[in-house]
């Protein structure tokens, strides 16, 4: 029996609960649907306070997802620092920043064209 693959909208609803359940700060949704030659559908950018905190995000995000969706990512990058933790959902990607990282790489901008949601914590 093959897994049904999980919607974007649902993926997405599981890790905001992830990163809410941690406090994760300044969460944003970037959809790049409209754009041309993107590596997926969707980014969620949001920051934590110290390696700690971004550790605490990706574990809390990882095992949202495993026990409401039954997925895993597909690729996950940057846990030994903890400065950007990169999870990989193929249609969605996850970037946890410390914020002085965030702020240098600001992917905000690096992405100007697309729709940005800001998301407040529930």
């Amino acid at each position: 029996m093959t897994k049904k693959p999980v919607s974007a909208d649902n993926l997405i609803s599981v890790i905001l609960k992830g990163i809410d359940d941690v406090k994760g700060e300044d969460i944003q949704l970037i959809d790049l649907r409209d754009i041309d030659n993107t590596v997926c559908e969707y980014f969620i950018i949001c920051s934590g306070n110290s390696n700690t905190q971004v550790n605490a995000i990706s574990g809390s995000v990882q095992k949202t997802v495993s026990k409401e969706l039954k997925d895993k990512p597909w690729h996950i990058e940057g846990k030994n620092n903890s400065e950007w933790v990169l999870m990989d959902y193929v249609n969605v990607v996850v970037h946890i920043f410390q914020k002085h990282i965030r702020d240098f790489y600001d992917l905000e901008s690096l992405w100007g064209d697309a729709k940005i949601t800001k998301i407040n914590p529930v």
